[in-house]
């Protein structure tokens, strides 16, 4: 067990927090990124990930992950890292389960859909969408859109990648440059220890459970992963020491112990890292020339293998392909649809909206069929674009 120790001195610190952009009292029994976590959780776009799936339809199977238990199981895993580390553990799991709020659904098909259907009006990227989410989108309290998080948290959900301004850099997302101009983010520094390891919780989560859905739906078996570096050595062993073991318990078990080979990877190049550079203050961390949470370099190189492996068996298998080609053109037809004809969005996003063909309808159709669950999105097709159906 893993003792909450003295908070590390390149830790982020609720008193020391840059406060919000709306200015509130301060809450009597939470600190302001326990504040940030508990917003998080009770706001619609996180409610709306439990039917937003990761890879899989959301209807194609009841024990595929979600974009809502992948969120859970990350800010597990940024918690856990952050005890040994010293760091704030609030901030890291808000920045955990924020992550996601801007995905569209189905996946990254939906995603890349919506991208396409953009282009002509600047775009559209899931990281700018999830600030929208959190400064815009939600319209909960009464002084203010969005939830009005702290500097720490935005920062972190900007920039959980890295600087995103400088030398040879793309530009900006439209949804992100129209915010920094009145709230600067420091959008040319890394982000807070907190942030970068929320963002390597992501990658454990995010490879070993794909692992675990792919084995279940049948895409590709245990033997295939035999000559994946690292994965089929630990699957190896665990049959060696359980040979009996049936196919579930023989899936977790090596699993799990995937999870536990990248965190203390991950936590070993992390502490060689902050031993060169002695940083000070969170601020010495987003100075540094490069990211201070890191794997090693061979964690890396097998992040690579296995993430080969699963384009090439997983991403691509001709079942997926099936789902995400309809997945794509419901995104395209909705899109489609609801920009020539503004007038079949729900009332309160026609407010929002302009006419039709404009820059103004395409955001706003952008954030509609954005905040939809698969379900709803497959709902709102049949429902628009099947002249038999009913409209509500």
């Amino acid at each position: 067990m893993t003792d909450r120790g003295p908070p590390a001195p390149w830790a982020c610190r609720p008193r020391d927090s840059r406060g919000r952009l709306h200015p509130e009292p301060e809450s009597t029994t939470r600190t302001c990124f326990q504040r940030d976590r508990d917003r998080i959780i009770h706001s619609a776009a996180f409610r709306r990930l439990e039917y937003k799936t990761q890879v899989f339809v959301n209807h194609e199977g009841d024990f595929f992950r979600t974009r809502l238990t992948h969120s859970l199981e990350v800010s597990q895993i940024a918690r856990s890292i952050c005890r040994s580390l010293g760091l704030d553990e609030d901030l890291a799991e808000a920045l955990a389960l924020a992550h996601d709020l801007g995905h569209p659904p189905f996946g990254h098909a939906g995603e890349d859909a919506l991208r396409e259907c953009m282009e002509p009006f600047g775009g559209f990227d899931h990281n700018a969408q999830s600030l929208k989410v959190v400064t815009r989108l939600e319209r909960r309290y009464a002084e203010f859109d969005g939830l009005n998080l702290t500097w720490e948290s935005l920062e972190g959900l900007v920039k959980h990648n890295g600087p995103l301004i400088g030398a040879a850099r793309p530009p900006l997302p439209f949804a992100i440059a129209e915010y920094v101009a009145g709230h600067d983010l420091e959008l040319g520094t890394y982000p807070s220890a907190e942030a970068q390891v929320a963002t390597l919780a992501d990658d454990v989560a995010y490879n070993n459970h794909d692992i675990d859905d792919g084995l279940r739906a049948g895409l590709f078996t245990v033997d295939d992963l035999g000559d994946v570096p690292q994965v089929g050595p630990v699957f190896a062993a665990v049959r060696r020491r359980y040979p009996n073991l049936e196919p579930s318990r023989l899936i977790y078990e090596s699993v799990r112990r995937l999870i536990t080979l990248m965190v203390d990877d991950l936590l070993a190049e992390t502490r060689r890292r902050v031993a060169d550079l002695k940083p000070r203050n969170p601020d010495d961390i987003r100075a540094a020339a490069g990211p201070v949470v890191a794997f090693s370099e061979g964690m890396q190189a097998n992040d690579r293998a296995l993430k080969n492996f699963l384009f090439e068996h997983m991403y691509r298998h001709y079942k997926l392909n099936r789902m995400t080609s309809k997945a794509r053109r419901a995104v395209r037809e909705l899109f489609t649809l609801l920009l020539q004809e503004p007038g079949c969005l729900p009332t309160d996003w026609q407010r929002r909206a302009g006419p039709p063909g404009s820059l103004e309808t395409a955001r706003a159709v952008a954030d509609y069929v954005a905040g939809m669950t698969d379900r709803f999105a497959l709902d709102e097709h049949r429902r628009l674009l099947d002249v038999q159906s009913r409209s509500s």
